[in-house]
């Protein structure tokens, strides 16, 4: 005999035994039902917060890893026969030549939180789209009716890719650089022109008056910005704890809570003749100046990544500055000039020929070890010869940062926003990735004091024992003399930049130096792709809205409204308890009939009719 005591509002218990279990189907039915509609309630709660957590937090795992997933998938060609896929075009005119990118997305998803998979097309070979021309299209400033004959083949070619059907609706944009920037705003106008009135005539692409134009170096900076964030999966938003998050004050919403998301990188990138440092501001900045918040208006950059611009989610704050002069070549060639003109003026004062001479050579400290150049100027040579003092040329080089005593100011005295050290990451591109990995072999993870170190042996090596070394292939492939020439100057230009200059801590560990991101090169023209496509997701979601009825929306709705399937399953365990003091009642006044029944017995009277319900 199995004894079952159900603790319910009704107190009941009941027993089964082999040869009672029809008197249960006769008595106890009801209970039977509502413990079996419990059964049932519970099973449907377990399965709603295990089952269906798990399904969905599996595909966000998924998710998780699209950015690593992608360095495969991003390797395929791409399926010119799928309708589904968009395409945009860009092209970047550099001051050099002008190169063309293809791009291509599948349909968003429907969800206003995420952004366009924005991906570079790949043709059968599994090649990048890309083609570039040279020279550069400031070359034709003089005669800018041949510009777009000039950039005709880089036309041809995208259009030879895209499918033929697309055409009409892949957006098409030229956007020119630093070339352009310098020429007089009519030549400029006259350029532009000739592209908008010929391009139209002879391609079928998606352009109008506002995708030509010359770029200032902010949005060049903010467009780097946002495609190396892109690649990194730094838009997606998460809840996840194992993700670094930062605290936001989205701009123009000053009275509203901050809102925390997934923590940007910043990007420092040192070229040949400048260097340029973009990153997110996350709080409302202060400055200490009416002049200093003007200058600040010119390098904050304010912008929407999302379709919806009522929704704050996607609005980033980018501080973005550009250093002309501050490059790796340049520097070295500020440094030359002010050597060669304080020694001449040495000379002349204290009558002597330091330099002048092969046999008494200027010893440059910025050079290694017995390594000799020479600087020529107005006619005359002047012979250096390294000592390769990595320290003294730190110390002799830290002028060159032009820094002010003002509070808040990077290189040149420029407005800097503070950077939050501790939780913060950056990228650092070109020369920074060059000096760490080329000669030394430590790109990646940047640690201060062993690239010190690294760096103050190099330069005290002789340059006999360079070259042995350099000939026996023990430096990356693409270095040459000329890199293990400068490297001593170029690591100490590196240094001061980033320590001295934008005053980052000797301890800070979360700059990682890089030539690719997940192998592969991110152009300014992915950013400049997403952010001028941002408003095209609105026309999926409007359908996916339309089609409220198909079972994709229900999915979608049912994970997205898990709220109200909570509220709905407490009405019916309500609904449920309020049946079961029902029967609480109804079991009472049973008690109650029966024990008048039996108490009518024992007197040996006839029990007495009890008037039921009306």
């Amino acid at each position: 005999r199995i004894s079952i005591s159900c603790l319910l509002p009704a107190s009941w218990h009941f027993s089964i035994s082999p040869v009672g279990c029809p008197r249960i189907l006769n008595t106890t039915l009801r209970q039977i039902v509502v413990i079996g509609i419990l059964a049932a309630a519970v099973s449907l709660l377990y399965y709603s917060l295990v089952v269906i957590r798990n399904k969905y937090g599996r595909a966000y795992r998924d998710k998780r890893f699209h950015r690593y997933l992608a360095r495969v998938t991003d390797t395929e060609a791409t399926d010119t026969n799928n309708p589904n896929l968009n395409y945009g075009i860009v092209v970047d005119c550099g001051s050099s030549g002008s190169r063309i990118f293809v791009y291509c997305w599948p349909r968003h998803n429907g969800n206003p939180h995420d952004l366009l998979d924005i991906k570079q097309m790949r043709d059968k070979n599994r090649k990048p789209v890309v083609m570039k021309i040279k020279p550069g299209i400031s070359e034709f400033a003089s005669s800018p009716e041949k510009v777009s004959d000039y950039i005709s083949p880089l036309l041809s070619f995208a259009a030879e890719h895209v499918p033929r059907a697309k055409h009409k609706e892949t957006p098409l944009y030229i956007l020119c650089t630093a070339g352009m920037r310098i020429l007089p705003e009519s030549q400029q106008k006259a350029i532009l022109e000739d592209l908008l009135t010929d391009i139209p005539v002879h391609f079928d692409f998606l352009f109008s008056d506002s995708h030509a134009e010359v770029i200032s170096g902010k949005q060049e900076g903010v467009y780097a910005w946002i495609g190396i964030n892109f690649v990194l999966g730094r838009f997606e938003h998460t809840d996840d704890e194992d993700e670094a998050i930062v605290e936001v004050h989205v701009p123009g919403s000053e009275n509203k809570e901050a809102i925390f998301r997934k923590r940007t990188v910043g990007i420092l990138d040192m070229g040949g003749v400048s260097t340029q440092i973009a990153y997110e501001v996350p709080k409302t900045v202060s400055f200490a100046s009416s002049q200093q918040e003007e200058v600040a208006k010119n390098l904050l950059a304010e912008f929407n990544l999302g379709c919806d611009a009522h929704q704050t989610e996607h609005v980033y704050r980018v501080y973005v500055a550009t250093f002309l002069g501050f490059g790796g070549n340049a520097a070295r060639q500020r440094y030359e000039d002010s050597l060669f003109t304080t020694t001449v003026l040495k000379n002349r004062l204290l009558g002597k020929q330091t330099g002048m001479t092969s046999d008494s050579p200027y010893l440059d400290p910025c050079l290694p070890l017995d390594a000799q150049d020479e600087i020529q100027q107005n006619g005359q040579i002047m012979y250096l010869r390294g000592t390769g003092d990595f320290n003294l040329c730190r110390e002799i080089i830290q002028p060159f940062m032009n820094k002010t005593n003002e509070t808040q100011t990077s290189l040149n005295g420029v407005y800097q926003p503070a950077v939050h050290f501790q939780n913060s990451e950056f990228y650092g591109f070109s020369e920074f990735y060059y000096c760490t990995e080329d000669v030394l072999r430590m790109g990646g993870d940047y640690n201060a004091a062993k690239f010190t170190k690294a760096a103050k042996d190099y330069c005290a090596t002789k340059w006999s024992v360079l070259r042995e070394r350099f000939d026996r292939g023990l430096y990356a492939s693409h270095a040459d003399l000329h890199r293990l020439k400068y490297q001593c100057f170029k690591s100490a230009w590196m240094y001061e930049v980033f320590h001295s200059g934008f005053s980052f801590p000797v301890s800070y560990s979360n700059l990682k130096t890089a030539l690719q991101v997940y192998d592969k090169e991110v152009q300014w023209t992915l950013g400049a792709i997403l952010y001028r496509t941002r408003f095209l997701p609105l026309r999926d979601i409007q359908q996916e809205n339309f089609r409220g009825s198909h079972s994709h929306w229900r999915s979608f709705s049912f994970v997205y409204n898990h709220y109200l399937f909570f509220v709905c399953f407490l009405i019916v365990l309500l609904s449920i308890l309020l049946y079961l003091l029902r029967l609480r009642r109804i079991h009472r006044r049973m008690l109650r009939n029966s024990s008048s029944t039996s108490l009518w017995i024992e007197e040996g009277l006839p029990p007495q009719k009890i008037a039921g319900p009306l």
